[in-house]
């Protein structure tokens, strides 16, 4: 019996506008526009991608024009709208300069966890960083805040880390996918955007959130690792789901570190926001707040108005920028 997604499509047949629900390699999953039918597509060889450099140059996200003979397995993408913005990260394969984590995001929710595993401060930076580079509104979400509670060591590092991230003018959920806690807040957060998209190391509670928050979708989960408190990678592909309020919920796989792609050195500064804010009281127009003098930024951080962790994560970048690949 032949395999109907390898019947050639028509060009010109049925042309219909999607969205991009799941990427396996060179099959996509395509939810039309405005039925949500799903439709299983390959991308044509005439796509226009304005000499992209990327390990896949369609992402879950994307918006396309795709067509179909009228069979729900047998489409093809002719077309990719240009993006809004997207979540990049490094590749893996180094002949590449990048990979789409997701594309066309309203929102960003990087969830992170004090302990089981723990997420460092500077992981959620280069996150954050890369966030503001591409215009996304970024939540910071603590998660398995019911392990926390049993810690008055991990209740302060919550505290702490909560502040540093409100202090940079962050908005912080915390919340807990086994007891409750959180979760409507964390729902009404999501509801109020179209495409989000929940991200983070593996292992801090991603796809069990997700559960909660979609019931019946039941995706599998998995279980950090005894040994080095890493969590075990589940979500193999990102994934994009419907949500009741008329958006869409996208599930990531856990990402172990977070290259600076596709960015300036020089221009870092300008992607932490309470840094970039005070530029202009500086004494040189391109002051870096190193060693400048007249540094507006290194006076509010000596008055404790810029938090000190923060201020150093913004010098290790600089200072690391050109270390690896990783960050080019």
């Amino acid at each position: 019996m032949t395999d109907q997604r390898d019947e050639p499509v028509k060009e010109g047949a049925g042309a219909m506008r999607g969205i991009i629900l799941r990427s396996t390699g060179s099959w996509y999953q395509v939810s039309e526009w405005n039925s949500r039918a799903v439709f299983g597509c390959r991308a044509g060889g005439r796509m226009r991608l304005n000499g992209e450099r990327s390990t896949n140059p369609l992402a879950v996200g994307d918006i396309v024009q795709f067509e179909s003979n009228g069979q729900t397995e047998a489409g093809l993408i002719t077309e990719r709208e240009e993006r809004k913005n997207a979540i990049v990260r490094r590749s893996v394969n180094l002949s590449k300069e990048s990979h789409v984590v997701a594309a066309n995001l309203d929102r960003a929710f990087l969830i992170a966890t004090i302990s089981q595993p723990s997420t460092s401060t500077g992981f959620i930076d280069r996150f954050l960083v890369t966030a503001e580079a591409y215009g996304i509104p970024t939540t910071l979400v603590f998660n398995k805040c019911d392990i926390v509670a049993a810690s008055e060591r991990d209740e302060e590092a919550l505290a702490y880390m909560s502040e540093l991230y409100a202090m940079a003018g962050y908005d912080v959920l915390r919340v807990s996918a086994q007891t409750g806690e959180g979760l409507s807040e964390l729902r009404a957060a999501i509801a109020a955007s179209g495409v989000n998209m929940l991200s983070g190391h593996s292992g801090v509670g991603k796809t069990t959130l997700i559960n909660q928050l979609l019931p019946g979708l039941e995706l599998r989960t998995g279980d950090v690792s005894d040994s080095h408190q890493k969590g075990k990678h589940t979500t193999t592909y990102a994934e994009m789901f419907p949500l009741p309020s008329g958006g869409y919920l996208i599930d990531t796989p856990g990402i172990k570190g977070f290259g600076l792609v596709q960015l300036e050195k020089e221009h870092l500064h300008h992607y932490f926001p309470e840094i970039f804010a005070l530029l202009s009281s500086c004494k040189f127009h391109n002051c870096l707040h190193r060693a400048e003098p007249k540094c507006a930024v290194r006076s509010a951080v000596e008055q404790g108005v810029i938090a000190e962790e923060r201020y150093l994560n913004y010098l290790d970048l600089y200072e690391n920028f050109d270390a690896d690949n990783q960050y080019r």
